[in-house]
């Protein structure tokens, strides 16, 4: 112990005074853990965790406290690695020196022993790159056994992912739909997915939803409890650059409804998620089928909700 003191104290004592990208993911880890998981962490730092409040001390006890899988940016191999050296806390990451990570394993796990030390290393986009890919996809509230919910399910995550589309002025030229069982629940088990293929390609969210039914209709089997579906958008390209078809005189007129699609964009901007949707979502207002997330742990939108603005009262 008196060793891991004395490494503890080698370490710049910057530690946390200006939070970077990976410590803002630990305390958001942080926050929802210790009121999910009564112990793992201080029960005062259930859902908020700010770091710049936390004194030295509970900076530390809170990287001790953290697996090193948990960290962002480390994944279960990369720590069972980390491991057999006897690297199995947030802290002996932090207490690594950053040549060594470089040097036995990547400089990805370099910038995140020197974000863990407080030392910015991950800058914030100011011009992202385009999408390689898109996807929508969500556990349901309560396990699915027929066809007609998990059909409104992917409608609404086919939607979803087409108005990220037209939103980076993309286009399609594939679709992923999948269904699977929790990997957590005892009983059959069930994952698959279809590919579909779009010619030419679109954005159209008609297109898009039709595309997707079209796949999960041939995937689906009775008889299991899917836990969760989702749609991934493949193959995309820019509007300005798309190539035509050969086979087609006038690919965007025939196939895409552009005009419609920004109206409707225009139309939910304004008055609310969901206002005008494709009628195979179903009632979004209601949860007649169960499939919807139950979000009982979801953080307040205090910056965008009226309704949801703590109030207090002296």
């Amino acid at each position: 112990m008196r060793e891991r003191i004395l490494r503890w104290t080698s370490i710049p004592t910057c530690i946390g005074l200006a939070p970077t990208k990976t410590l803002a993911k630990l305390c958001n880890h942080v926050a929802k853990d210790a009121e999910r998981k009564p112990g793992s962490y201080p029960a005062e730092l259930a859902q908020v965790c700010n770091w710049n409040e936390l004194t030295q001390a509970q900076r530390i006890d809170l990287l001790r406290r953290t697996p090193a899988g948990d960290v962002w940016g480390i994944g279960k191999r990369i720590a069972a690695k980390l491991a057999e050296q006897d690297i199995v806390t947030a802290l002996d990451v932090a207490q690594m020196p950053a040549g060594k990570a470089r040097d036995g394993w990547n400089v990805t796990l370099e910038r995140t022993v020197r974000e863990l030390q407080g030392i910015s290393c991950i800058p914030l986009e100011q011009a992202p790159a385009p999408k390689q890919q898109i996807a929508c996809t969500r556990s349901f509230g309560h396990p699915i056994t027929t066809l007609l919910p998990l059909i409104e399910a992917v409608s609404e995550f086919a939607s979803r992912a087409a108005e990220k589309l037209r939103h980076g002025g993309q286009r399609t030229g594939a679709l992923l739909v999948f269904a699977h069982t929790s990997p957590f629940r005892p009983g059959p088990r069930f994952n698959k997915s279809a590919s579909i293929q779009l010619h030419p390609p679109t954005s159209d969210t008609k297109a898009l939803v039709s595309a997707a039914v079209s796949g999960l209709r041939r995937i689906y089997e009775p008889g299991f409890q899917l836990s969760k579906a989702g749609v991934m958008l493949m193959d995309l390209c820019s509007v300005a650059e798309q190539q035509s078809d050969l086979l087609f005189e006038d690919p965007v007129s025939k196939h895409d409804h552009g005009k419609l699609m920004e109206a409707m964009d225009r139309i939910n901007e304004r008055y609310g998620k969901a206002t005008v949707h494709i009628a195979s979502t179903g009632r979004t207002q209601e949860d007649i089928a169960g499939w919807r997330m139950r979000q009982e742990r979801r953080t307040p939108r205090y910056t965008t909700r009226l309704d949801e603005v703590p109030i207090a009262r002296a």
